[in-house]
Parts: C-alpha cells; structure tokens; sequence
C-alpha cells in the first residue's frame, strides 16, 4: 500500500465528493458472432440503464468472430479501442477502421445497418457506449465523428495522465459534438495520486475500471477491473490509485463517463431504442420493409 503523493484536479479537494451508490462487477457474455462482452450498464438485474446511458460493454473478439450485419435505431454508439483494431462497414458506403487509442461516435438516428469486426489477427478489446437520444433527435439523419488516438488530447500533471474524448479535464477540452451533453474522460493514475474532478450538477456519472485498483468516492470504496462504479449526486468525483493491493509502480486506469439526463421514457428492443412500444413495433417494421431511413438495406451486405 502506498501513501497519496500527488492531488490534481479541481483546485482544491472536493467539500462534497459524489458517493458510490452502486457497484456492478462486469461478467463475460457472449454477444454478436462468438463475441465475448462484460456488460455493467444494460444488465436487466442489476442496471438497466443509467440516464442517458443504456449499455456499456468490454468486449474481447478475435477473427472470426465480431459482430457481423446489425440495425440500430434512437441512439448513439461510441466505441473506444483498447487494443487492436475493428473495422466498421455500414450500408451506406463508410467503411474504416478503429485501432487502439482511436474513437468513432456514431449516431444511429432514424436508422442504420451496419458491422464491427476484428481486423488482423489477434485480440481486440474496447468499450462501446450507448447513449440515448431524446425523442425530438431519434429520427435526426445518421453521423460519424472518427478520431484517430494522435488527435484525442492528453494531458499529464503529477502522476495523472488523462486523454480527452468529449468534454473537459485538467483545463484542456475536445470539441466533439455529442448529440446529448456527455463527458468521457480516459484517466491514468500512478500508485499513490489523487484526483478530484469537477462533473456537472444534475448529471449521472460513473466510473469504469480498466484495470488497476484504487479508491473512489467519498467513503473510500475500493474498485479493481470490470468494476462499474454509479456515484450519486454532489459536486464532483474524488479517486485515487490506493488500495491493500497497491504498490510503487502500479497504475489506476478508468474512464469517468458522465451525462445529462433525458428523463423521458425509454423503450428498447433488441438494437432499437424508442420512447414507445408503438415506436418499436414501427422500427422493426420498417426494418423488415426497409423503409424511412432502412432504404438501403435491402441489398447491402458486409464487404468480405
């Protein structure tokens, strides 16, 4: 166990860090075509969804395995690379590839179809988010924002190392335009560092470690990998790299993720998420008919 060295982050420590109000410890599952998941949001026993949020997973696939031909409708998927590399085809012609450090927000709006799978040989491993839309930006027309890890900025202040993928951290900021207000934050805290990040009043948070052990919230809760920290309302979230576990040398990784709620009703099935089951039943109709945004996928396949 090491002592706390380093204090970063708001000017001075919270006067009242966000608690943990919830922990959830991410299982593997298996998704898609052989893919493996550890789900925490989206788990129908333990957390359905945290406003705006409604998945989150780390997933694990190696070729051939991946996440061939799918719909999404209603929300926005933002999936970060860990190590390796996917590529994305969708059914109207985009087609790139992801690798380790890189990010593509998509937002799926009224309709698209598109795959996720392994390129090259060897194991890749991200983070995919879903994020609701609200009900006036469900039917908005389908985007792509692609960052290539060079251009994610980075920041690094006694013992902390953060990488900014929307929103703000140690006075540095990425201009991403998400369509529902959401900050996510890539943290690296050295054994014995401590910060205290500022999050917007009203909004949900949570953390998700990657790997590492530390201490989070106000009643010093201690977290390891797979762990989903939901930490309740105040002013912001306090964390260090500490813990029985902790040594000289070791390191704390972990996104912080945070959003405004919609506060509206969320109705999902499958890979469609609406406000109404009538909304549904009209999503997967349209699907099936390839219509109102789905024109495309009538012919479209996955290029192999």
């Amino acid at each position: 166990m090491v002592s706390t060295a380093a204090t970063i982050g708001a000017a001075a420590p919270l006067q009242r860090p966000r608690a943990v109000v919830k922990r959830v410890q991410a299982r593997p599952q298996l998704e898609g075509d052989g893919a493996v998941v550890r789900r925490s949001i989206g788990r129908w026993a333990e957390l359905r969804s945290l406003d705006p949020f409604l998945l989150l997973d780390d997933f694990t696939v190696s070729a051939p395995a991946g996440f061939p031909d799918h719909p999404h409708r209603g929300f926005e998927t933002v999936t970060y690379m860990l190590e390796g590399a996917i590529t994305h085809q969708d059914f109207a012609g985009n087609k790139g590839t992801i690798r380790a450090g890189d990010i593509q927000w998509m937002t799926a709006g009224r309709g698209i179809v598109h795959s996720e799978m392994p390129a090259g040989a060897g194991v890749s491993r991200g983070l995919q988010l879903w994020v609701n839309l609200s009900s006036k930006d469900k039917m908005t027309k389908p985007r792509y924002q692609e960052l290539q890890g060079k251009d994610i900025p980075q920041v690094e202040k006694k013992g902390v190392l953060v990488r900014i993928i929307a929103g703000k951290a140690l006075g540095v900021c990425l201009p991403v335009f998400t369509q529902t207000p959401t900050m996510y934050l890539d943290f690296t805290l050295m054994a014995g560092a401590t910060l205290h990040q500022p999050v917007p009043t009203g909004w949900n948070v949570f953390v998700f470690v990657v790997d590492g052990e530390g201490v989070f919230g106000d009643r010093s809760h201690t977290a390891t990998a797979h762990d989903m920290l939901v930490l309740g309302p105040s002013d912001g979230v306090s964390m260090s790299c500490s813990g029985p576990s902790v040594a000289a040398g070791d390191q704390l990784r972990f996104v912080l993720v945070t959003g405004e709620p919609l506060s509206e009703p969320v109705v999902k099935r499958g890979l469609f998420v609406m406000n109404t089951w009538e909304e549904i039943e009209e999503a997967m109709k349209e699907y099936r008919l390839c219509r109102n945004g789905f024109e495309m996928a009538r012919l479209w396949r996955t290029a192999r």
